[in-house]
């Protein structure tokens, strides 16, 4: 199958051509066509399944279609649950619409970033990509008009319900016009989003791709067996020794990442943080500075990973284990895209040892754990 047969236009073909991608992945294969047609859709679908240009690119066909009958108002709204998606989405919705012939205004909207700047993008925008708060401030402020809205994007739905967000998306959904096409995507379908679609999906046309944990064969999983005060020289060895030139690095708090950051760089590793403490301004650049290979290592909490998407990533370690099996299988599928090989490591303490046990039985996946008592880490 090709992108030809999804009932897309020559000028976005081309456009699709010239970002390299060559067949639709599974999600985009089913989800474009069923849009295109105006129906609602109810797709389950991990982040780096290319679900992003499944809603992005048939958006854009359907405004290649009415460009005639353009009025400039707001038109589509994608809800996210983070602003490093929020920038994601909107930079893929640029990277097209700069090799489309038509001039097409799109703007995100997020907190943490300069207010009247955003007013400035939002004018005569018809695409916004936005995270609930700032929006309802915004709405609350009069700058935006929800009633045209024609179509509602509700990207990440778990992960927004998992941090708070259904009083917020509530409120918007009740600001809407009632007759309008609705797009959801979610990691899971489970009764957390059961609850959410009944209000507002309308006959949905059901999608389902094969979750992450089915995608990590590209993906070399080791672990390292090591006392925690031992982490430190461990993770310096490893980037020193292994000359490892791009890395992202977990951690589970904010506190823990800063002070990991300040120690490699007095060992002479260079490293930046990315977290939710850190204003928008700060973590985008820290994600170009880290994508640009002026740094080696991004140490990121699990909130601010989301909408980490580096293609070719060669390296994701654990240096502390996350709470879920899920939010595992997310952190190392950061590594291993596009279909390239990639490797996650994983530093497991004595104390860690029956959690990684829970998070291997899990993914029904035994990770070799290598020993490291004898490793001589003076000097790292």
């Amino acid at each position: 199958m090709d992108f030809a047969s999804l009932g897309l236009s020559e000028p976005l073909l081309k456009a699709i051509s010239a970002q390299n991608f060559t067949a639709p992945y599974p999600i985009q294969a089913q989800a474009i066509p069923e849009i295109l047609a105006g129906k609602d859709v109810l797709g389950a679908a991990q982040t780096g399944s290319g679900k992003t240009a499944s809603f992005v690119l048939p958006i854009l066909e359907i405004f290649l279609r009415k460009k005639i009958m353009r009025h400039f108002h707001l038109k589509v709204l994608i809800l996210v649950p983070t602003r490093e998606l929020a920038v994601q989405i909107n930079e893929v919705i640029g990277d097209f619409v700069l090799k489309i012939p038509m001039s097409l205004k799109h703007a995100e909207i997020v907190g943490g970033v300069s207010q009247n700047a955003q007013l400035a993008a939002l004018k005569d925008a018809e695409i916004v990509v936005a995270t609930p708060g700032r929006l309802l401030d915004l709405v609350g402020s009069k700058f935006i008009d929800l009633s045209r809205i024609e179509m509602l994007v509700l990207d990440e739905a778990d992960k927004m319900l998992d941090l708070g967000f259904k009083d917020e998306i509530e409120k918007i959904l009740a600001l809407l016009p009632l007759h309008r096409q609705n797009i959801l995507f979610s990691a899971t379908l489970d009764t957390k989003i059961d609850s959410l679609k009944a209000n507002w999906l309308n006959e949905a046309v059901k999608i389902e791709v094969e979750p992450e944990e089915d995608h990590t064969d590209l993906i070399t999983q080791t672990a390292y067996s090591v006392d925690a005060s031992r982490k430190g020289p461990l993770l310096r060895y490893l980037i020193k020794t292994r000359e490892m030139k791009q890395v992202l690095v977990f951690m589970s708090s904010i506190r823990a990442a800063d002070n990991l950051v300040i120690k490699l760089k007095k060992n002479g590793v260079q490293a930046i943080a990315i977290h939710s403490n850190k204003g928008q301004n700060s973590r985008m650049e820290a994600l170009r500075t880290f994508k640009a290979g002026k740094v080696n290592v991004l140490v990121a909490t699990d909130l601010a990973s989301r909408g980490i998407d580096i293609q070719f990533l060669p390296f994701v370690i654990n240096y502390e284990l996350p709470r879920s099996p899920k939010d595992y299988v997310h952190r190392i599928g950061r590594t291993g895209r596009a279909e390239a090989s990639g490797e996650a490591i994983t530093f497991v303490t004595p104390e860690d040892a029956h959690h990684f046990q829970v998070i291997q039985k899990k993914m029904k996946k035994q990770i070799e754990l290598i020993k490291t008592d004898e490793l001589e880490l003076k000097g790292f």
